[in-house]
């Protein structure tokens, strides 16, 4: 359920109401004072009075029924202020503008364009202040778990928890890289020592083996390169580069299957300095950073369902804009993800997950050629064929180091 900004829109009646009244005075016309001449005058203040016009015909002498002030001092009414003339006195506002100019201002009791702007207004400030008042106390309630710093740490934890994750597994994809390389150069090397004579048997032996090896393809490797329609531009029938093909296929799964793939750091090529460099990293950082970083995996999925339903909580803004259902998963979330980081502090996972880290980005030296890696695999050989059987075996490929 989201949000209803009741209060809101109570202050904005307010304002909108404040306003209005704001405009009724100043759309009124301008007026001064002036003094009047009560020429009689009834106990509830009902009067006629006389002004002075001075914008019509010369300030002639003009009169009209007004509103008294009924509550004037007594002096100033008839026949106490003039004895001789039995009248009495009064102030007024004349209008200075407009198509009433010289016109007498209706008294505050009559004015009714002035009794709605004090209505309006009286009622806008009142509307104004349960508006701020409410307002600021619903957004105090809702602010209630804000935790902004509490949010900050997990997510810090969270990117450590999911890098060291992160840099494990791309330690050990690199191991089956270069894995997959070195098989797969040793498997073209058996590959291309199977000339094409043993690939085919029949009456057309010589024929078939004079054409492929004219065109360059003289190996069970240069067959697969060239696939039954290369065979076939370079003068083989259909029908035997179809068979020499499958020959190199039957031939190539064969091999593949039953590879042992030989580590020799005596001649190493660039496969096989990437993998014992590869392995050396795992090695180094020992079993200790596999457990680090299964647990920074699960610390990880952990961290980021919390998080997502904390996320209300990690700012007043966020919060606010948040419904009720959702404040309250936001403080649950808020108060889980305090006890992960608690477990957290307490078992130094997040020294152990900047260590690993750093350990598992150390590459060593291979300024020469991965001397320090095939120095290493010459006197723990055994432990770095168990590590790249565990790490090949795990995605479902063969291993027969």
């Amino acid at each position: 359920m989201r949000h209803k900004p009741f209060f809101r829109w109570v202050l904005t009646l307010g304002v909108l109401l404040f306003g209005w009244s704001a405009y009724l005075y100043a759309s009124y016309p301008d007026t001064r004072q002036i003094d009047l001449t009560v020429i009689s005058e009834k106990h509830d203040g009902r009067c006629t009075v006389r002004w002075q016009d001075p914008y019509h015909d010369g300030g002639r002498r003009r009169e009209s029924a007004y509103q008294c002030d009924p509550d004037r001092d007594a002096v100033l009414k008839a026949p106490n202020y003039d004895p001789d003339t039995g009248y009495g006195w009064d102030t007024g506002f004349m209008f200075t503008e407009g198509p009433h100019r010289g016109d007498l201002e209706p008294s505050l009791e009559e004015a009714e364009p002035y009794a709605l702007s004090d209505a309006l207004v009286l009622i806008g400030l009142a509307l104004i202040a349960v508006g701020l008042i409410g307002g600021n106390i619903r957004a105090s309630i809702r602010l209630v778990g804000v935790r902004p710093k509490t949010v900050a740490r997990a997510r810090k934890l969270y990117e450590a928890a999911d890098q060291v994750a992160r840099d494990h597994a791309q330690a050990r994809d690199a191991v089956r890289v270069a894995w997959s390389a070195l098989r797969r150069e040793q498997i073209d090397a058996k590959l291309s020592a199977v000339p094409v004579a043993r690939l085919i048997k029949g009456a057309a032996v010589s024929r078939t083996v004079r054409d492929t090896e004219a065109a360059g393809v003289r190996t069970a490797r240069d067959v697969l390169d060239a696939g039954v329609l290369g065979l076939g531009h370079v003068g083989v029938d259909r029908r035997s580069a179809e068979r020499v093909h499958t020959a190199a296929r039957r031939l190539s799964d064969g091999v593949e299957a039953n590879l042992s793939v030989r580590v020799d750091p005596a001649t190493p090529g660039p496969h096989t300095v990437a993998l014992l460099v590869a392995l050396q990293v795992l090695l180094e950082a020992g079993i200790e950073a596999r457990q680090t970083a299964r647990a920074g995996e699960e610390l990880a999925t952990e961290l980021e369902r919390a998080l997502a339903e904390a996320e209300p909580a990690s700012g007043y803004r966020t919060m606010l804009r948040g419904g009720r259902e959702q404040r309250e998963i936001a403080r649950s979330a808020v108060t889980e993800l305090r006890s992960l980081l608690a477990v957290a502090e307490r078992e130094g996972l997040p020294a152990r997950f900047a260590q690993t880290s750093v350990d598992l980005l150390r590459v060593p030296d291979d300024g020469n050629l991965g001397l320090s890696a095939r120095v290493d695999f010459e006197s723990r050989t055994g432990q770095y064929y168990g590590l790249l059987a565990q790490v090949v075996a795990s995605e479902g490929a063969p291993a027969r180091p």
